[in-house]
């Protein structure tokens, strides 16, 4: 009998520890998996916020291309300056931050922007189908109106259609590249695209008579020209409009609508306007 109970009681304790592991088990592995979760929230919230990111920093990291008078080029004083510059630190001002910038060539920004090296590209990014697809923008902060630029000695060239045979210099990525290979090419028929990293290479190319053509807004064109005193001229009437943005990334709805209220602030307070005719020497037309 001694044995018979001691055999039970042994059963019965094993069978105790092994229901308590047991539970001990159940009662861990919510918990392990809801501390995982919330982490996991926590760090993507974190991602996702990057205007809180931004604030915590107190500054906004801003690439542009840096070589695109008046709207974004390096001063007598080697700093950036221009138009998207007075844009971005007045944007950063209303957000509560300062504006830090990169220059680099146009083709690049938009990767290193999609690589985190930038917070915001403010360089004349026109907002196209084709980049909305991979980042975000702003609403708009510029319409842009485009024209056919030539020697002044060429008379043969007024319209897209004379395009054909010649050879057309344009920057390397820009919507207007994308234009004249997308839109143009197919219409006109052959003609040779020559790509620069810069505008004032493809002018000097254009008053030398190395490219034919080229298609770029007046805006941008006039103190380079007014500088080197190249003898070019606009033909025709704007080829197309384009509107630039705020490019960002995709998922920073917190930061895109900080921006988008920043701009609108700006435009009704009359602050943009005087940015505006500071660098055109016009009032906004939109």
């Amino acid at each position: 009998m001694k044995t018979r109970k001691r055999g039970f009681l042994v059963t019965t304790l094993m069978a105790l520890a092994m229901f308590s592991l047991v539970l001990s088990a159940c009662g861990t592995k919510p918990e392990a998996a809801n501390s995982s979760n919330g982490a996991g929230s926590s760090n993507e919230a974190a991602a996702g916020n990057q205007l809180e990111a931004i604030k915590k920093a107190g500054v906004i990291k801003v690439g542009m291309m840096g070589t695109y008078q008046p709207y974004n080029f390096l001063n007598d004083k080697k700093e950036l300056d221009g138009f998207d510059v007075d844009i971005a630190n007045e944007l950063a001002k209303r957000i509560g931050v300062k504006a830090e910038f990169t220059a680099q060539e146009f083709s690049g920004l938009i990767p290193s922007l999609q690589k985190k090296k930038f917070d915001a590209v403010i360089s004349q990014v026109t907002i196209t189908p084709d980049r909305e697809k991979v980042i975000d923008f702003t609403e708009p902060y510029i319409t842009n109106n485009v024209n056919i630029i030539v020697n002044n000695k060429t008379n043969d060239i007024t319209k897209l259609e004379d395009f054909k045979g010649k050879t057309i210099g344009v920057g390397l990525g820009t919507n207007d590249e994308s234009y004249l290979r997308n839109e143009v090419l197919p219409k006109v028929g052959d003609f040779e695209i020559k790509t620069y990293d810069d505008v004032i290479t493809s002018l000097k190319d254009l008053n030398s008579g190395r490219i034919d053509a080229t298609i770029n807004n007046l805006y941008a064109l006039k103190p380079i020209v007014d500088k080197n005193a190249f003898q070019i001229k606009a033909v025709g009437e704007p080829i197309k409009s384009d509107q630039a943005g705020v490019a960002i990334n995709k998922d920073t709805p917190e930061l895109k609508a900080a921006l988008n209220k920043a701009l609108k602030e700006m435009k009704e307070d009359g602050t943009y306007k005087t940015i505006f005719k500071k660098w055109f020497g016009e009032e906004p037309k939109e």
